[in-house]
């Protein structure tokens, strides 16, 4: 009876487990019907604020201070004389 329960422990914190890692994985799509619909995800590469709650065009690299929307390629010099990054989208 005691190894039915920590079988069933362990694939209740295997299943968790899988579900935690696909959340953390999976981007979240914003809604198709806005305009500015996008896929969000963190920037871990950076030391600026990860943009997740903020809605952003596709392709989109960064928001600057100024508000205005940065397509660099390069993360040096994104948004350089815009007063620099409020949020990495990349």
């Amino acid at each position: 009876m005691l190894n039915t329960h920590r079988a069933a422990r362990r694939i209740r914190s295997a299943v968790a487990a899988a579900a935690l890692a696909t959340a953390v994985v999976a981007p979240v799509t914003l809604g198709a019907g806005t305009a500015q619909a996008a896929t969000v995800r963190c920037a871990h590469h950076t030391t600026g604020t990860c943009g997740t709650h903020v809605r952003h065009p596709a392709g989109v690299m960064a928001k600057c201070k100024d508000g205005t929307w940065s397509y660099s390629r390069h993360f040096s010099g994104t948004c350089s004389r815009h007063h620099g990054v409020r949020y990495w989208f990349k």
